[in-house]
């Protein structure tokens, strides 16, 4: 009869850790699961915590310019290289959680985006804010070029980048300015003495080497690995348009001495060459660009 209580009592143990261990399974997989379901896809297991990193760098900041209502568009190649050969998958895509991190989590230093200069003034409650969120982070400003012609403004200096690090991550926001003539510019990247020549490896951005010129983008709200964010309509047009982007400024000062020699012509028959020259020029530009021919001035007084 011992024995045979024994028995029953192990086998009530054993029925016991076996429910209880069912109990467990049912708990993780329709709760925990439920609960975190959305996390674990962002962080997606089978990433590296590097990757995971680069994600939660830009949900923090995306998060960031959100509440301070700062309209940022993505720029940077590398990611708009990727989003671009599944651009009509993630335009139809409904806005449910992403079975992996496809474009986010790829190697890279930074994240480039961009900023219209004209649709936010309000820059010191952001650093403030995102000091606060651990945010390091750095500013670049130089001269105005499109003062240079006038003497009373000259040398006003206005914000060309800003650079925004968290962890081993970092954000390059590049500052955009509408120029007469109805496109975009952003400045060159210069570090003055006083700043840390360390704070990210700068030879690897992909913008700020040199000037640029674009034209203005038209802009679609995508979901791109469960975040939100802006991106040019025809990514592949924007990055076609990066590889000779390079603007060369007026050179005012040459410009001046040349009409102190020769006074410009301010008669009306002057003007109104000057006038359908501009709209020439301007028409051909758009016909050639449309068909996808490449130009360029060779010679003449435009190029001079």
């Amino acid at each position: 009869m011992q024995k045979i209580n024994k028995n029953v009592v192990l086998a009530l143990l054993s029925l016991t850790s076996l429910v209880f261990l069912l109990f467990q399974l049912y708990y993780y997989k329709f709760y925990l699961s439920q609960k975190n379901g959305s996390f674990f896809s962002k962080v997606r297991g089978s990433q590296s915590g590097q990757d995971s990193t680069r994600w939660h760098v830009v949900r923090k900041f995306l998060g960031l310019i959100s509440s301070h209502n700062i309209p940022v568009y993505l720029i940077d190649p590398l990611i708009l290289g990727l989003v671009d050969k599944d651009i009509e998958q993630i335009r139809s895509s409904p806005d449910g959680p992403s079975p992996e991190c496809k474009y986010f989590c790829a190697p890279r230093d930074f994240t480039t985006f961009a900023l219209v200069d004209k649709t936010w003034k309000h820059e010191v409650s952001l650093f403030r804010a995102a000091e606060k969120m651990g945010f390091q982070w750095l500013k670049i400003i130089n001269k105005d070029p499109r003062l240079d012609g006038m003497d009373d403004l000259s040398g006003i200096e206005i914000p060309l980048h800003y650079i925004f690090k968290l962890a081993s991550h970092a954000i390059h926001l590049v500052v955009f300015y509408e120029r007469s003539g109805n496109y975009l510019w952003h400045g060159p990247l210069r570090l003055r003495q006083h700043m840390d020549r360390k704070f990210v490896p700068f030879r690897k951005l992909h913008f700020g080497r040199y000037p640029g010129a674009y034209e203005k983008p038209e802009l679609v709200l995508v979901s791109i690995d469960d975040l939100k964010v802006q991106i040019p309509r025809n990514p592949s047009s924007f990055l076609e348009e990066m590889s000779h982007s390079r603007f060369l400024e007026c050179r005012y000062r040459e410009a001046r001495a040349f009409f102190q020699l020769y006074p410009d012509d301010a008669s009306l028959d002057a003007v109104e060459f000057r006038k359908k020259a501009k709209s020439l020029l301007r028409l051909a530009a758009l016909t050639l660009n449309s068909l996808g021919v490449k130009f360029w001035l060779s010679s003449g007084t435009c190029l001079g």
